[in-house]
This record gives C-alpha cells, sequence and structure tokens, in this order.
C-alpha cells in the first residue's frame, strides 16, 4: 500500500504539472479541430495555431487558453488512481511470477488494460472541457451550435444532465476516448519500458539516471499522440 500511495501521489503531482504546462497548446488544438467549416470564398475562423493563440489573446486574455481547465484539473488524482491501480493489478496477473520484471509486451497489455478504465472517467471530463474550449471557437459564427453558453464546468454538466439524456449524454464519444486511451496507453507504457531497457542495457532498469527517465517518458508520451491522434479529432467533433 505505502508503494501504491507513493505512485498515486506522484502520479497526481506529475499530472497536474502536465496539465497546466500543456493545456493552452490543447485548448488551441481543440479551437482548430471545432472551428466551422468556412462559406465557400470565405477564410477559416483560424488560419493556424499562431493566429488561434492570436486571437485568444486578443477576446479572452491569457486565461482563455486556461478555459476548461477546471473539470480535468478537479479529475487528475482520481484518473491517475484509476490508471496506475488497474496497471498495477494487470501487472499482477500477467507476471510470470512474484517479482519477475515485466516484458515490453506485457506492458503493452497492462497499458491497455488500464486504458479501458480510464475511458469512463475521461470521458465525461473531456466533454466538459471540449465544450468550454470551443464555444469561443464557434461565437460569432452565426451557427445553431452557439445557441447554447456555459458559465463553467457544473454549468456545462447541468445543461448536458438535462437536455442530452442524462448520464448518458456526458459519455458522448465514449468510443473514439476509447480508442485514444486504450491503444494509446498501451504503446505509451511499451515505449517506456522498450527504451528504459534500452538505455539499461538490459531487463533491470533500476539504476538509469533521471536524465534518461525523462528522455523515455518524453519519447513515449510522443509516441502516444502520434499514434491516437485521428482518433483525438473525432472525439473532439463529437463532443
Amino acid at each position: 500500500m505505502g508503494d501504491v500511495a507513493k505512485d498515486l501521489a506522484a502520479g497526481t503531482v506529475g499530472g497536474a504539472a502536465q496539465l497546466i504546462v500543456g493545456h493552452p497548446f490543447d485548448t488551441i488544438k481543440v479551437k482548430l479541430q471545432s472551428q466551422p467549416t468556412p462559406l465557400p470564398g470565405q477564410p477559416p475562423r483560424y488560419s493556424g495555431a499562431f493566429d488561434a493563440v492570436r486571437q485568444t489573446l486578443a477576446a479572452e486574455g491569457p486565461g482563455g487558453l486556461y478555459k476548461g481547465m477546471g473539470a480535468p484539473l478537479a479529475t487528475v488524482a482520481a484518473f491517475n488512481a484509476v490508471l496506475f491501480t488497474v496497471r498495477g493489478q494487470m501487472e499482477s496477473l500477467v507476471r510470470s511470477h512474484p517479482g519477475a520484471p515485466l516484458t515490453v509486451n506485457q506492458q503493452f497489455v497492462c497499458g491497455a488494460g488500464a486504458g479501458v478504465a480510464v475511458s469512463f472517467l475521461a470521458c465525461p471530463t473531456e466533454l466538459i472541457k471540449c465544450r468550454l474550449q470551443a464555444q469561443s471557437a464557434l461565437a460569432g459564427t452565426g451557427t445553431a451550435a452557439v445557441t447554447v453558453k456555459y458559465g463553467g464546468p457544473m454549468d456545462v454538466a447541468r445543461q448536458v444532465l438535462r437536455s442530452e439524456g442524462g448520464v448518458r449524454g456526458l459519455f458522448k464519444g465514449l468510443l473514439p476516448t476509447m480508442g485514444r486511451e486504450i491503444p494509446g496507453n498501451a504503446i505509451m507504457f511499451g515505449v517506456y519500458e522498450a527504451l528504459k531497457q534500452q538505455f539499461a542495457g538490459g531487463t533491470d532498469t533500476s539504476g538509469l539516471s533521471q536524465g534518461y527517465l525523462i528522455v523515455a517518458g518524453g519519447l513515449a508520451g510522443a509516441s502516444f499522440w502520434g499514434i491516437v491522434y485521428p482518433t483525438v479529432v473525432i472525439k473532439s467533433v463529437l463532443k
């Protein structure tokens, strides 16, 4: 239980740091993905990422880049608890005998199993986040999608529960979310383990320095997004 608590605490702090640093980029991504198709002969709302940043800062200030962060920040502890707890249980199931190091293939399996579990937590959180991020991208376009305005995360949840089928409405886009989390976590944990073993020259990776771990983690995260990005686009459009 002590190791679980340490993993949970480290994962929660790390997840919050990742969210705070990465959320502005995520906001711009969602705005670019969810902007309406321009009329023939008309330019798109945003010509690219830098233009989206410029317009967001001009219209909403720096806080606009962090719109929708409340929901994922509030659930980062629960997300990491589910992710690492399920992954730990999967490790005990696939390990050949107690204490044996896991192979890269076994890490793939454990990551995929954890991805199934976290999809059910990530889906409503992502829906709330995307609604708040996208509404400013749609504002002023004259589309029906902008008739609903949200005052914050709780307001999004309340309106979805009231007008979009109750709890089921919060799980809109569940399949694309699973299409991101299952292969994404499988690839991420598998690549992370493969890189650590490559750096260590064997299966014992306990002696790796912080620098090697950072490089392995960064490349593993890049592999996550490189594999699943098309499903992220679909998820943003559906939500």
